[in-house]
């Protein structure tokens, strides 16, 4: 689900320093970023560049290579109550990313628009956005989504991981006046993104399968009927 972003004190600040933001990462050369590490869940390309590692175990450690490159940015997100995870991700023109839930529920997900070219797009529960130069959208990742980059132009966010947690954030976020509402279009259309979760599931287990059988040389079961 979205969040309202008016309500979050962190989004006042990086809304307010996002040029100097913008201009760390176009200094950027294309070599510094990494492929994201799950592969299956896009096509065409989708790289990230970590400043903080908020992969479970390694939850908020500082990455001091990246943030010497980009100081000012990692000046504005140290001072961030309950940061965990942040760093730049670039959607490459053609790239889908599809539906999918991410894995820990004690976050919340913040993406600050960099570079935003016209075609792209999130969808989370079915409820549709676009990013904006300079504006941050907040979501709970634990949710299904996807996101796209249809444009002639690379797509980058500097994308966040910020603890949900109501003394650190100064709201409880239980309380449904914090979460954008949704129409009725918007919830047929989540009940179609989780029918495509489940249908993007199946295939890529039965694809590990197929591609394991192949390895070791078995023959897929046919029934002799």
């Amino acid at each position: 689900m979205f969040y309202k972003p008016t309500y979050f004190n962190f989004v006042k600040l990086l809304e307010s320093n996002w040029l100097k933001i913008r201009a760390e990462v176009e200094r950027l050369q294309s070599e510094k970023f990494s492929p994201w590490y799950e592969r299956s869940l896009y096509n065409r390309d989708w790289t990230a560049f970590g400043l903080y590692n908020g992969y479970r175990q390694e939850r908020g450690q500082r990455i001091e290579e990246n943030c010497a490159l980009c100081p000012e940015t990692a000046r504005i997100i140290e001072a961030i109550p309950g940061l965990m995870t942040a760093g730049f991700s670039c959607l490459a023109p053609g790239t889908h990313i599809r539906p999918h839930k991410g894995y820990e529920g004690n976050v919340l997900r913040c993406h600050l628009g960099l570079i935003v070219p016209e075609g792209c797009g999130i969808t989370v529960q079915g409820k549709t956005k676009t990013w904006t130069e300079g504006k941050c959208i907040v979501f709970d990742d634990t949710f299904v989504h996807e996101a796209w980059n249809f444009g002639k132009s690379k797509r980058i966010v500097l994308l966040m991981d910020i603890k949900k947690d109501k003394d650190i954030l100064g709201i409880d976020l239980s309380d449904e006046k914090y979460i954008e509402p949704f129409t009725w279009d918007e919830i047929l259309r989540r009940e179609f993104q989780y029918t495509r979760l489940f249908y993007y599931k199946v295939t890529t287990k039965l694809a590990k399968m197929k591609q394991a059988l192949k390895g070791s040389g078995e023959k897929p079961y046919k029934s002799a009927a």
